[in-house]
């Protein structure tokens, strides 16, 4: 695979996760609690457990290869730099209005229903990633030197991954406005905080960062057999240590070391099975790379569908919220995730067809929506 595929074997394995986020939503929402008390399901919960790991991880992977070239214009701010802003700026806006009852912040602020602006704080994974990528946007522009930024993008990963288990013991509420505090543990119902979240987009970006060096000098191939073989030492570390060595008051300390290192063991090896299958395959245009592609529009999309109140007010999960078997989840996941392909495939045609009128069109609408949140 050439520079100019953007390391397919990255993005494959974030499209994989975002299909795979699909049945996650839909097995944790739909699904009968008596199901989940069967062997099998410890199984699929752990693989289910994999995607947000691999999903924050790929982003900061794929943002640090985007930002090897035009170092000079994103550091005049120029059209470059605003347009990476833009996005991200969008992919923050887009985490909060997951969460937003209604369009309107003076009715979400009703204090006869304080559960609607509490809701709306939360803090997803999409806030996580577009704080953590513009951490590392403004660090790049800031640090002109390549060794000073990765050492200290390795800093800031150890202070994450240390800070943590003492992060999550503090309410910051105490410190911080509630919007802010959830940004740094779970006390007050945020799903993704950057303690310890971060650690995967840094250390994906750690990764990419290798990844340039080490394309040039050893072969792609060398790079993901190295990267298999740490994820193997990794993930047996984090077994060993988690069931074996660890005592379980250690053990249940949260967020854990191990946990993190165990993860990122599984992540390597699978990019090292994407980076095989795209060898293997003549036709790189795999509909999951599409997906990947349009992975702000396929992961906001699909939520909305499950949450939004269309029928006499209930939405999907008001509807069927514990009530279905595993069949019934994996036929809906089928449906949601062909729909989700289709539309982004159809998207994608659109943006490449006409960059101009859909970048336009983007940037009124979420305008246009801001405007109306804050105005009504």
């Amino acid at each position: 695979m050439s520079q100019s595929n953007r390391a397919l074997f990255i993005d494959l394995l974030k499209g994989i996760a975002l299909l795979v986020m699909i049945e996650v939503h839909v097995v944790n929402s739909f699904l009968v609690p008596e199901i989940k008390s069967y062997r099998w399901f410890e199984l699929l919960n752990y693989i289910n457990g994999l995607v947000a790991p691999a999903f924050t991880f790929t982003s900061g992977m794929v943002f640090v290869l985007s930002l090897q070239k035009g170092l000079d214009e994103l550091r005049k701010f120029g059209k470059k730099f605003w347009k990476k802003l833009g996005r991200l700026i969008l992919i923050f806006i887009a985490g909060y209005l997951l969460h937003a009852s209604y369009l309107s912040l003076k009715k979400i602020s009703n204090p006869s229903y304080p559960h609607m602006i509490k809701e709306l704080l939360r803090v997803d994974i999409l806030q996580c990633i577009a704080v953590g990528l513009i951490i590392l946007l403004l660090l790049r522009i800031i640090i002109k030197s390549d060794k000073v930024y990765y050492v200290t993008l390795i800093l800031i990963d150890l202070f994450i991954l240390a800070y943590s288990p003492i992060a999550w013991k503090i309410d910051f509420t105490k410190i911080f406005p509630l919007g802010i505090a959830n940004y740094f543990n779970r006390q007050h119902g945020s799903l993704f905080p950057i303690f310890p979240w971060f650690a995967f987009i840094f250390t994906g970006a750690l990764t990419g960062k290798y990844y340039v060096e080490a394309k040039n000098k050893i072969g792609e191939l060398k790079f993901v057999n190295n990267l298999s073989a740490a994820g193997l030492i990794f993930f047996i570390t984090g077994i060993m240590f988690l069931n074996y060595l660890f005592p379980q008051s250690l053990v249940n300390v949260k967020p854990n070391f191990f946990f993190f290192l165990q993860r990122l063991g599984i992540i390597f090896i699978l990019l090292r099975l994407c980076w095989h299958y795209l060898e293997q395959v003549k036709d790189n245009q795999t509909f999951i790379l599409e997906v990947s592609r349009e992975s702000l529009l396929v992961y906001w999309l699909h939520l909305k569908l499950l949450y939004i109140k269309i029928l006499d007010g209930k939405s999907l999960i008001d509807l069927f919220e514990s009530k279905l078997n595993i069949i019934q989840c994996l036929i809906i996941t089928l449906l949601l995730a062909i729909l989700m392909v289709l539309i982004a495939k159809g998207w994608g045609y659109l943006k490449v067809r006409y960059p101009a009128v859909i970048s336009k069109l983007v940037f009124i609408t979420v305008t246009f929506a801001v405007i109306i949140f804050f105005t009504f």
